[in-house]
C-alpha cells in the first residue's frame, strides 16, 4: 500500500457550514464532489469535532455572550448523522478529513474510517491533544497560525519522533484575512526550515480572491484549504467561506499558476526559444581572406548579426580553430569547425560547474582552498557514469572530506586496508552495498565501514555525503574491476589544488 501523498491536495473545510441539517450537510458535500471531478483534482472533505458536552464547560453552554459557543450548539449534529456524512464524502471519491478539538474525538475519527487528521492552529500547542493525535498511525496535517518558530520545532521534533507521517500549514487565524496580512513568505520559511515536509496553505481571504493561491503554489505550497458551504434562502455564508462557484474559480486559478511555473527541473528550451534567441545572436566573420589549413586567431574575424543557419556562432569561437576551406573577406564560417568534443579542461571545468551548482543547492561550502580531486574509474570521458568528486577538507590523524555525486553517478566495488571510514550523507540520495548488502541512507543517516569491507555506492538524483576516517593514503583502495586495478592512480585521478585555480585556469584557456 502506497503512503498517503499530500501532494497537490485540496481541503475543503465543511466546518459549521452543514448549518446543523444533515439534508444540508449533504448537499454541500455534493456540490463540492461535482466541482472537484468537474476540475479533476484530488480533494477532501473536512468536518470539526467538538464534543460539546465536556468541550464546552457546563456553566457556560447557555451563553450568548461568549464568541462561538452559541453557533457552535446552535448547529451541533449527532454522531451518527456525521457517520453519514462521511460516507456521502467517500462516495463523492474525495478524502475524508477531520479536525479534533478534543481527545473523546479523535478516538471518533478512528470509528469512522476518516483517513486524515487535521490539527487546528488552535489546538497546535494543546499537548494532551497533540500526542493523542499523533498516536493514531493516521496521516496529519498542522496548521501553524500564532505559533513562534520555537513551538513549530517543538511539534515537528515531537512528531518526528512519533514517527508521523505529517504535513505543515501556513495559516493566518484572521477572518476574513486582508492581503497585507496574509504573509506568504512564511511558505518560503518553513519549506526551508523543514525541507522534508510538505508544506501547505490554509486559507481565510474573501473568497473571491483567486490571487493567492497562485502565489502560494509558486512559492512551493502543496497542500490548499478552504472553508466552503452552500448558500440557500434560509443558510448564508460568512465572508471566509467559499461557494462551489467560488471553489471551482479558486481551483481554475491554481491551474493556470501550476502552468505557469512549468516543471521543476531545468529542461532543453523550446525550439521556438531558441529560434528566438538565434535571431540575435552573432555569427563569425572573416575579416580577411582565410585558406584552407590556417589556424584562424580572433584577430581574422568579427562578430555581427545576423547568426546565418549553419554559420558558427560567436560563442563557439575559439581561437586557433583550423579552416575546413578558404573564406573570402566578409563571409561567414561554417558552423561545422565548431569543436563539439570538449578538451580535457573542458571536461574538468563543466564537471567543477556541475559540483558547485550540487553544493549550492545543497547550501553547502567549502573553503576555497580545499583540495580537489576528481575520482575517474573509466576516464573523465565516462566520468558521469562512474565517479565521484572528493574534497578533502583535513588529513592528519583523523581526515574529513566531502564526497559529491552527480546524478545517476556510481563508484564502484573497493576497499581500503588502513583506512576506516564513517559516511553521513547531508543531502541527496544515496545506497551503500556493502559486502553484498544494500541500504538506502536518508539524509542524516550514519554509515561505518570497516578496513577491508568491500563497498561501493550510487545515486539517483546526486548527493553530497561526508566522509570522516582515519588518516586518508595515497594507493589505499582496492578496486575488485581489474581495469582500474591495474591503473595507476594518476589515471583514475585528477588533482586540482582548489576550487579558485581549477575555474581559473579553465577559463583563461578559452
Amino acid at each position: 500500500m502506497k503512503p498517503f501523498t499530500f501532494e497537490n491536495l485540496f481541503v475543503l473545510d465543511l466546518a459549521n457550514n452543514h448549518q446543523g441539517e444533515i439534508e444540508h450537510g449533504l448537499a454541500v458535500i455534493e456540490k463540492h464532489g461535482e466541482v472537484v471531478r468537474k476540475c479533476e483534482v484530488r480533494a477532501g472533505l473536512k468536518f470539526q469535532f467538538r464534543q460539546l458536552d465536556t468541550f464546552i464547560h457546563p456553566d457556560f453552554k447557555e451563553r450568548k455572550d461568549i464568541k462561538h459557543i452559541p453557533r457552535f450548539m446552535e448547529t451541533a449534529l449527532p454522531v451518527d448523522a456525521y457517520g453519514e456524512l462521511v460516507d456521502a464524502v467517500h462516495r463523492q471519491g474525495m478524502v475524508s478529513i477531520c479536525t479534533p478539538f478534543d481527545e473523546e474525538s479523535v478516538d471518533i475519527i478512528l470509528e469512522m474510517g476518516i483517513e486524515v487528521i487535521k490539527v487546528a492552529s488552535c489546538s497546535a500547542s494543546d499537548w494532551p491533544l497533540l500526542k493523542k493525535i499523533a498516536q493514531t498511525n493516521r496521516p496529519v496535517i498542522i496548521s501553524t497560525a500564532g505559533l513562534s518558530m520555537s513551538k513549530i520545532d517543538r511539534l515537528v521534533s515531537y512528531f518526528e519522533y512519533e514517527k508521523a507521517h505529517f504535513a505543515l500549514m501556513h495559516c493566518v487565524a484572521l477572518y476574513p484575512t486582508p492581503p497585507e496580512k496574509t504573509e506568504l513568505n512564511q511558505i518560503d520559511l518553513l519549506k526551508n526550515r523543514f525541507p522534508a515536509l510538505t508544506v501547505g496553505f490554509s486559507t481565510h481571504e474573501h473568497p473571491d480572491n483567486t490571487i493567492n493561491i497562485g502565489i502560494a503554489y509558486g512559492k512551493g505550497a502543496r497542500i490548499f484549504e478552504r472553508h466552503v458551504g452552500f448558500e440557500t434562502g434560509r443558510h448564508k455564508l460568512n465572508k471566509y467561506s467559499s461557494t462551489p462557484e467560488q471553489i471551482e474559480q479558486w481551483i481554475t486559478a491554481w491551474k493556470q499558476a501550476v502552468a505557469t511555473c512549468g516543471g521543476d527541473y531545468r529542461a532543453p528550451a523550446d525550439p521556438d526559444e531558441t529560434a528566438s534567441l538565434r535571431s540575435l545572436m552573432r555569427g563569425v566573420y572573416a575579416k580577411k581572406k582565410i585558406s584552407a589549413g590556417e589556424a584562424i586567431e580572433q584577430s581574422h574575424v568579427f562578430f555581427s548579426m545576423p547568426l546565418q543557419d549553419d554559420q558558427l556562432a560567436s560563442g563557439d569561437f575559439v581561437p586557433g580553430i583550423v579552416a575546413n576551406r578558404d573564406y573570402a573577406a566578409g563571409t561567414p564560417l561554417d558552423g561545422s569547425m565548431a569543436n563539439l568534443e570538449p578538451s580535457r579542461k573542458d571536461r574538468i571545468f563543466q564537471i567543477m560547474l556541475q559540483v558547485k551548482g550540487i553544493l549550492n543547492q545543497a547550501r553547502i561550502f567549502i573553503g576555497k582552498e580545499s583540495a580537489i580531486e576528481i575520482s575517474h574509474h573509466y576516464g573523465l570521458e565516462h566520468f558521469r557514469e562512474f565517479g565521484a568528486v572528493i574534497i578533502t577538507c583535513i588529513n592528519r590523524s583523523y581526515c574529513k572530506k566531502l564526497i559529491v555525486m552527480l546524478p545517476r553517478q556510481k563508484h564502484p566495488y573497493h576497499f581500503h586496508e588502513k583506512k576506516e571510514e564513517t559516511f553521513q550523507l547531508l543531502w541527496g540520495d544515496v545506497e551503500i552495498e556493502l559486502a553484498g548488502n544494500r541500504t538506502k541512507l536518508e539524509q542524516g543517516d550514519i554509515f561505518t565501514v570497516l578496513g577491508r569491507e568491500w563497498h561501493k555506492f550510487h545515486t539517483l538524483d546526486g548527493c553530497v555525503f561526508e566522509e570522516v576516517s582515519t588518516t586518508h593514503f595515497d594507493n589505499d583502495s582496492f578496486y575488485e574491476d581489474e581495469r582500474i586495478a591495474r591503473l595507476p592512480r594518476e589515471q583514475r585521478k585528477t588533482q586540482l589544488d582548489n576550487w579558485e585555480s581549477a575555474t581559473r585556469d579553465v577559463i583563461r584557456s578559452r
